[in-house]
């Protein structure tokens, strides 16, 4: 078993894999890395399953120091990662030898970053996942959901006898991309007004500093919803909802099962992973597109994985 001490942290700095499945019936919501793109990456350089637990570091603020000589994999931000003062990119995995430190300060390009140890990093399942939900206590090294802290340790139990890889440039995700957000209509969608309708695809939004894991605002031209009171129900991944300010808000990962909000539609898998890329104040647009186009872009690009 290999080791690594956290000598800094924030608490936006958790333990994540791809999510729980199978719960919301019981009021557990998924969970799972914001980027699954990124975490797919970095578990891919190690030879990993593709959702084997890696850390989230939002924004930096993180630093290990390794107790054994290890590889590690680093993808998604550039969140300025040095090792021992030597910049480190992403979409690698490296050397990292006993004693040296791992750190990772302030945003380059992007928001989150992901790393993955060989095998995947140490932690109990609770109802099939390990990733880290604070606000249900679930997840993460000890199950109790707690984000991670200085002075704690992660362990992994793989070898650490591995080839170093670089993820090819053609399969990197372009961060820098300016193209909108896909989104699925919903069954609400008819129900905006037709000004509400156009502006909803045709006006460009503004991420709010007011955003978390459960999900992010968007700030623009309020939307008027004209259909009847709804009732509550379950809500997707991606689901766009209008509360009644007209502004609408993307939900994320660690959402509520049920809402009564009317909803837009939702963000396709590989919007909501560039979006999870995005900081406060990015400016985005959103496209509508078909279920079909959605799900046969999503193989395309999950066939990536099986390709390289």
């Amino acid at each position: 078993m290999s080791r690594l001490t956290i000598e800094a942290s924030t608490p936006l700095c958790l333990l994540q894999d791809a999510g729980r499945f199978g719960v919301r019936h019981l009021g557990v919501t998924q969970g799972g890395a914001l980027d699954w793109r990124s975490m797919s990456w970095a578990n891919w350089l190690l030879g990993n399953e593709l959702d084997a637990p890696v850390i989230e570091i939002t924004l930096g603020g993180f630093t290990v120091v390794a107790q054994e000589d290890c590889v590690l994999a680093l993808a998604g931000a550039d969140l300025g990662a040095h090792v021992d003062g030597e910049a480190l990119a992403p979409w690698r995995s490296f050397r990292l030898n006993k004693g040296q430190r791992l750190q990772l300060t302030q945003p380059l390009l992007g928001a989150r970053a992901y790393l993955a140890a060989p095998g995947g990093f140490d932690a109990p399942k609770v109802l099939g996942s390990s990733s880290t939900v604070v606000r249900e206590a679930l997840g993460g090294p000890d199950a109790m959901g707690r984000a991670l802290a200085k002075d704690a340790q992660l362990s992994y139990r793989g070898s650490s006898l591995l080839l170093l890889r670089e993820l090819p440039l053609t399969h990197r995700p372009d961060f820098h991309d300016n193209r909108p957000l896909d989104l699925v209509l919903g069954a609400q969608i008819g129900a905006f007004s037709g000004q509400s309708s156009f502006d909803a695809f045709n006006n460009v939004w503004t991420l709010d500093s007011r955003a978390d894991r459960m999900g992010i605002r968007l700030l623009g031209t309020a939307l008027e919803y004209q259909g009847k009171p709804m009732i509550s129900e379950g809500i997707p991944l991606g689901a766009v909802q209008v509360p009644p300010d007209g502004q609408p808000i993307v939900l994320l990962n660690d959402r509520q099962t049920i809402g009564g909000y009317p909803r837009l539609g939702a963000l396709t898998p590989l919007a909501l992973a560039h979006l999870a890329q995005c900081l406060p104040g990015a400016k985005v647009r959103l496209r509508p597109v078909v279920q079909d186009v959605a799900h046969r872009e999503q193989i395309q690009y999950l066939h990536r994985f099986l390709n390289s």
